[in-house]
């Protein structure tokens, strides 16, 4: 009888943890794998934001790559954003399952010729409504649900966007603020401008960092914690999509 192959993830940090989630959940580690990890299943993680990165005669050991967000902008020529950009276009060539957030959303798209920017309508920070488009259903994402939604609520905090998505891109979602909320490039590469692994507390905390360190104004901070008080996440729907993606053979 043949063993069961453990599945292997790979984890690639695009920032450092912050003093509240390094107190409350160990780490961004704890918390995606808390978010996208099942039982039996390793987690690898290497923090690209600080140069490490998985040794490229392992890449094919893993069966899926997670990028995640970032203070750091995706248009940016630091050295270790252009080196991730060359890894992930070498896992578009190997065909290995890729999902970006945020940052990871937009360097995925820059990365296989898509443009980023700054995000024309500024800051987008809350929860936010995303719209679907039928290309979603052909990546079978919704197949743990009876009926596909036209829509889902989801964390947002970003200032930059995907201007242009790469030619070989569909976009899946949008919403008011933001033209490329999804975007997927054949079965193994999918984005989303939204957080899925984030909870209530961990945006009200970047919120008071973001207001702490002069990157939004204290009104634009309070009136943002006001709206995702009062606001619901569709937070276990998006983690099964990101887990039905990820765990596709």
């Amino acid at each position: 009888m043949n063993a069961i192959t453990e599945r292997k993830y790979c984890l690639l940090l695009a920032a450092n943890d912050s003093d509240y989630v390094k107190k409350v959940y160990g780490g961004y580690y704890n918390v995606f794998v808390k978010a996208f990890g099942e039982e039996g299943e390793r987690w690898d993680c290497f923090r690209v934001v600080n140069g490490e990165f998985p040794p490229m005669d392992e890449l094919e050991s893993y069966d899926g790559f997670v990028v995640s967000g970032s203070p750091n902008d995706a248009h940016s020529n630091d050295l270790w954003v252009l080196k991730l950009c060359v890894l992930l276009q070498i896992l578009d060539c190997m065909k290995k399952k890729v999902l970006g957030i945020c940052f990871g959303h937009q360097v995925l798209s820059r990365a296989h010729g898509g443009k980023v920017g700054k995000a024309k309508l500024g800051w987008d920070i809350g929860i936010r409504r995303v719209n679907f488009v039928n290309a979603l259903e052909t990546l079978k994402l919704f197949e743990p649900f009876q009926e596909a939604p036209h829509s889902a609520s989801i964390i947002e905090v970003h200032q930059d966007e995907v201007r242009m998505v790469p030619r070989r891109a569909k976009v899946l979602a949008y919403s008011d603020h933001t033209r490329v909320e999804a975007f997927a490039i054949g079965n193994h590469i999918l984005g989303f401008q939204g957080h899925p692994e984030y909870t209530k507390d961990i945006l009200n905390n970047l919120v008071d960092r973001l207001v702490n360190n002069a990157s939004i104004t204290r009104k634009f901070g309070d009136e943002a914690k006001k709206r995702i008080d009062e606001s619901e996440i569709d937070r276990e729907f998006w983690l099964n999509i990101c887990k039905t993606f990820l765990k596709q053979r």
